[in-house]
């Protein structure tokens, strides 16, 4: 399945688009996202510890702009949005 993931606000730092692009390989729920999300950022910028708290403290959104929780599952091609907390909290 491929994961359009929508950055907003600080995780615009993620990368040059406004999007990244996962291939997942089978249905997954958020928390095991998360986990993929920080893996990326993990291997594409040295482990930042910023980034991944980023990630870490976000919350996720559906293709309805409906906040998710992290037991949410994906189970087909989708976009999914990450949105940071704003002013760091």
């Amino acid at each position: 399945m491929k994961i359009k993931l929508e950055l907003f606000g600080a995780s615009r730092d993620f990368s040059n688009k406004e999007f990244l692009e996962f291939n997942i390989k089978q249905k997954m729920e958020i928390k095991d996202f998360r986990k993929e999300v920080i893996n990326y950022l993990d291997k594409n910028f040295k482990g930042n510890e910023n980034f991944i708290k980023i990630v870490k403290n976000s919350v996720f959104c559906s293709e309805d702009n409906n906040i998710v929780s992290d037991d949410f599952k994906i189970i087909k091609n989708q976009k999914i949005g990450i949105i940071p907390p704003i002013g760091g909290g």
